[in-house]
């Protein structure tokens, strides 16, 4: 196809409008400070708490509360919490000494506190007769106060703040490795950061967006929870965001309707709820808050009894872009499978995954599995000397290279070497625990921060399945398309993924209309073909939602079914479904 025939209208700024509390949601500081201030006074309250996700812009945030709420004590909580060499010792399991990859951390926010300093703190607070403002990470642990404002902020500001030199949460390490600093935060800050907030989605009195610096955007704990229930019970978008890589191309420039400047664009996330945002719309004020708070705060309206059964308050799919489209090829890489990532990583899961391809140039191709009667030893010689800057791997020799067209799927279970060739447009459909990939030749390349991108052929020897070689793929791998129904106004095909991986495809073409049956469990799509799509209740239970070519949508449990069809004028429309397999 390269390229499509029509004007792209693709819309990079999402925002669902949530009904009935528009003169509760707040904007700028004279208007978010007024509110607390008076909330303080109906309650007649002494303690203002401003718990805080790490990362949050300190220096504006508190000076501005201090400066409406004019407070008789104020404490940091960087005072409850261990030094900050100490902190770094708590963490080493987790952190490693691996640029990229940790172990998860499943405890909480409170094994990183002092509770000795958390005592002598409440009594500080206890003893206090005047105004006390208790600001920070925990803030509510030291002591519940009569109103709780709660401030937030997205993953990828955060990733934004590190890389213009925010250090982690009581470190200096601002001019650190950026790759260091968001293992930091993936594998651990964010997980105990996570894990208080959700205590906390009942008690919060305002939520406070802090992404915009000097522009903060505040709604009341019941419009935020009431924003969150609508998001739970309709179809919507996540907010994309779009990075520049060494490998990166110029389809999602023109198509998604990017600005200039970067050189390139590989990555779009659109379908990661875990790193993803959502915009609710209250009136004038747009709040932009993490995807995760619907996932925690309503897992089982968002995710369907059956996924959350299986994999508790965490979004299992995910759906993103990778666009070599004038680029050049991605890392060849492996990911590994589900025994080896449980016992060295503390994962659940494992990364299988696809390609489904979008678009692709004449000649384009994916690299998939390996070439029949090679020898084990010698490949992984190859890698090794390749790292070590003897000469170049030799890819073609090794691993196989199959033809890539517009709606072509190759399927990716965890073991299978692969990577997309130049010239693809890729809509990666995969399991969710994305930051596992074992890249084992990255074809001599330096990657944006002039770093060599890391190499994990040590991992990578330990997790490659060598049986995967070009009959196997060809058989099990290669657009194992199977025709489900067929009628004048729809055809179903099955897609994938493999028998080993829980996720099921199916790419449905819809001449008139389709209905497609949500089974009590949520479903992720993609609009792949056509310029507008029109997603509908078939029982009215909310308003019809609009879709366009290129873009990643969800359709949570609770939304029940929903009906596809192709926008005025539009013959038919295509889109790739993802959901949980049922068995």
């Amino acid at each position: 196809m390269a390229y499509p025939d029509f004007e792209p209208n693709y819309d990079r700024f999402p925002e669902t409008r949530i009904e009935g509390f528009d003169e509760e949601a707040f904007e700028g500081w004279a208007g978010v400070g007024a509110a607390i201030v008076r909330a303080m006074a109906v309650r007649g309250g002494r303690v203002l708490v401003v718990d805080c996700y790490p990362g949050i812009r300190d220096v504006e945030v508190l000076a501005e509360i201090e400066r409406v709420w004019k407070p008789n004590l104020t404490i940091d909580t960087t005072c409850i919490f261990y030094p900050g060499d100490e902190l770094t010792r708590l963490m080493a399991r987790n952190l490693t000494t691996d640029r990229v990859r940790g172990n998860m951390y499943y405890g909480t926010v409170s094994d990183f506190i002092d509770p000795v300093l958390l005592a002598e703190t409440q009594d500080k607070v206890a003893a206090e007769a005047g105004r006390v403002l208790l600001y920070g990470v925990a803030a509510s642990l030291v002591c519940p106060g009569d109103l709780l404002v709660y401030a937030d902020m997205a993953r990828w500001e955060i990733q934004c703040r590190y890389r213009a030199g925010m250090p982690n949460y009581k470190q200096d390490n601002g001019c650190e490795d950026i790759l260091r600093k968001y293992k930091r935060g993936y594998f651990v800050e964010w997980r105990v950061a996570d894990r208080h907030k959700a205590t906390l989605y009942g008690s919060i009195d305002f939520y406070l967006d802090t992404n915009t610096a000097g522009t903060p955007r505040m709604v009341t704990g019941e419009a935020f929870r009431a924003g969150l229930r609508q998001l739970a019970h309709a179809p919507f978008r996540l907010v994309p965001y779009f990075d520049p890589g060494i490998w990166g191309g110029q389809w999602m420039r023109r198509v998604c309707r990017l600005p200039d400047g970067p050189e390139n664009y590989a990555w779009c996330f659109d379908g990661v709820p875990e790193e993803n945002s959502v915009y609710l719309r209250f009136g004038n004020v747009r709040i932009e808050s993490p995807a995760m708070n619907l996932t925690k705060y309503l897992p089982v309206e968002f995710l369907g009894e059956k996924t959350f059964a299986r994999f508790g308050a965490e979004c299992p799919i995910r759906f993103d872009l990778l666009d070599t489209m004038g680029g050049q090829n991605l890392s060849l890489q492996v990911h590994p499978m589900t025994e080896y990532i449980h016992e060295k990583f503390g994962m659940a899961y494992t990364q299988d995954e696809s390609y489904y391809i979008l678009d692709a140039e004449p000649g384009a191709c994916v690299y998939l599995g390996l070439r029949e009667g090679i020898d084990r030893q010698a490949m992984i010689d190859g890698l090794e000397a390749a790292q070590e800057g003897v000469a170049p791997f030799d890819a073609n020799a090794f691993v196989g290279q199959w033809p890539a067209k517009a709606h072509d799927h190759f399927l990716i279970p965890a073991g299978t070497v692969h990577c997309s060739g130049a010239g693809c447009m890729v809509l990666e459909v995969s399991a969710t625990p994305y930051i596992f990939t074992f890249k084992l030749w990255d074809w001599n390349r330096l990657g944006t921060d002039g770093l060599p991108r890391p190499i994990h052929i040590q991992d990578g020897s330990k997790v490659i399945r060598w049986d995967r070689t070009t009959g196997w793929v060809r058989e099990n791998l290669v657009d194992r398309f199977e025709c489900l129904s067929e009628t004048p106004a729809a055809t179903v095909v099955r897609t994938g993924l493999h028998e080993l991986e829980f996720i099921e495809t199916h790419a449905i073409e819809i001449r008139t209309g389709y209905t497609a049956h949500a089974d009590g469990e949520f479903a992720m799509l993609n609009l792949v073909e056509g310029r507008e799509a029109i997603i509908e209740s078939p029982t009215g239970a909310w308003e019809p939602y609009r879709v366009h070519y290129a873009e990643t949508f969800i359709v949570p449990a609770a939304a029940g079914d929903y009906f596809i069809r192709p926008a005025e004028g539009l013959a038919s429309v295509k889109v790739l479904q993802a959901k949980v397999r049922a068995n």
